[in-house]
């Protein structure tokens, strides 16, 4: 006869205070997906994603009229290059809306102030050199922005810290392509 319980009866073990995670679940449930946990400053953390958020929709208006006005047929490459870069940022864009929702914020998408909170600027060159240029210097000051967010929020909001490292390496990719493009 076997003395050995069975494994599905037995009770679990849990490494963390799960009695304690689940009361706090049901505590304050209108704060949606911030936990009793987080730990990051909500309203700063906010106010930098509203300012990613205009910079994000300053470089799509930016992209979008360099692929518009961007002439010539040996620029056709450049031209796709600058489609793809503004869909990428506006993808950037959709990303941190949500992130200022799920942190119970709301996002500053009105049109009249997006330059004014944006770190990068806008640009309305007619010249194919001077384009590429505006928009390396764009993905640049993005690069820079992100980092020091990135440094700012630390470990105090590791989901949000983890969408701008992915944000910024995007904006590095985009920054070496503009660079090459110098050459092209």
């Amino acid at each position: 006869m076997s003395t050995k319980t069975n494994p599905t009866h037995a009770e679990p073990h849990h490494t963390l205070d799960v009695a304690a995670i689940r009361a706090a679940a049901r505590k304050h449930v209108e704060e949606g997906a911030v936990s009793s946990g987080y730990q990051g400053n909500r309203e700063e953390i906010i106010a930098m994603l509203n300012e990613a958020l205009a910079t994000e929709w300053v470089c799509v208006l930016r992209y979008m009229r360099h692929y518009f006005t961007a002439t010539g047929l040996n620029n056709e490459a450049i031209k796709a290059e600058f489609l793809e870069h503004a869909e990428q940022e506006r993808g950037h864009a959709n990303r941190i809306a949500e992130r200022i929702v799920q942190l119970n914020g709301e996002p500053n998408l009105n049109p009249a102030t997006l330059t004014d909170y944006s770190h990068a600027e806008y640009d309305d060159s007619d010249n194919i050199q001077d384009m590429i240029r505006a928009n390396l210097i764009a993905e640049r000051i993005a690069v820079e922005s992100y980092r020091q967010m990135i440094e700012r929020i630390g470990d105090s909001d590791p989901t949000t810290t983890q969408m701008l490292i992915e944000i910024m390496a995007t904006e590095e990719e985009h920054a070496d392509e503009m660079s090459d493009l110098l050459d092209y």
